[in-house]
This record gives structure tokens, C-alpha cells and sequence, in this order.
């Protein structure tokens, strides 16, 4: 499954984790290009929606550990600036762990630390093994 992981990196324009960490915060920066703008050089909110709820993944496994998959159970998504092409940085943190559904928050900031989007979101950690024989029966794999 990392070549799924891999892809969707390269998809979202993943140019680097900056930090990640055991108590449950990760930031990532992207690359923004054309092919994700509509009318007027904007991003377009669903690659936003992406960026902070990945961030938001990769810290929800930093904090469990590489046997959880988060699954989102909920997420909004605030947007407050325009997202234009070029770099980004995606901030997210845990505000409450419970023992299987936890409470995350994300930002995204364009290079000068503006904020462009606030996200919450409700993550439920699902255990890994067993979303992937889930995938692969689904898929005949």
C-alpha cells in the first residue's frame, strides 16, 4: 500500500514533512501548481481540504504510531484567503485524544505565514492491519 501513499503524495504536491511528532503535531509543505487553480489563479478548495487533512493524518500517526490508520469521521474546512500557486505550509495538532477517536485542528499558511484555511476535524484510529484486508478483499487483492 506505500505505492498508494506515494502516489497521493505526489498528487497533493508534497515537497517535504517539516516536523513531525509523538505528541501530535506534523507540518508538511506543498507545492501548489497551475493545474490545481480555477478561474483567477485560485487553488482549488478540495486540494486546501487535502493539504491540512493530510497534515492532520500524519500527525494523528506520529502521536499512535505506524499501526494506526486515521479515518476521518468528520471535517470542515473554514476558508479564508485565496490558496495561488506556488508553496504552502500545512500545520495540524491534536486538540484531544481519546483512546480510539481523537480531535484534530490543521492550518494552511501561504510563505508569509498568512492564514489561508482553518480545518477541524474528528479522526477515528482505526488499526491498520485490518483496513488493509478490508482494502484488499474489496479490491480482489
Amino acid at each position: 500500500m506505500s505505492d498508494v501513499k506515494d502516489d497521493l503524495s505526489r498528487t497533493l504536491g508534497l515537497v517535504r514533512r517539516i516536523e513531525t511528532n509523538a505528541e501530535g503535531r506534523a507540518v508538511l509543505e506543498y507545492e501548489a501548481g497551475l493545474h490545481m487553480c480555477h478561474s483567477g489563479g485560485v487553488v482549488q478548495g478540495g486540494f486546501v481540504t487535502g493539504w491540512i487533512d493530510a497534515a492532520m493524518a500524519h500527525a494523528a500517526i506520529a502521536m499512535a504510531g505506524p499501526g494506526v490508520v486515521p479515518m476521518s469521521l468528520e471535517l470542515k474546512v473554514s476558508f479564508f484567503a485565496p490558496a495561488r500557486p506556488g508553496r504552502v505550509i500545512a500545520e495540524a495538532w491534536v486538540e484531544r485524544r481519546g483512546k480510539r477517536t481523537c480531535f484534530f485542528e490543521g492550518r494552511l499558511l501561504d510563505p508569509a505565514g498568512t492564514v489561508l484555511a482553518k480545518a477541524s476535524s474528528t479522526l477515528m484510529l482505526a488499526a491498520r492491519d485490518r483496513v488493509e484486508t478490508a482494502a484488499r478483499a474489496a479490491t480482489g487483492g
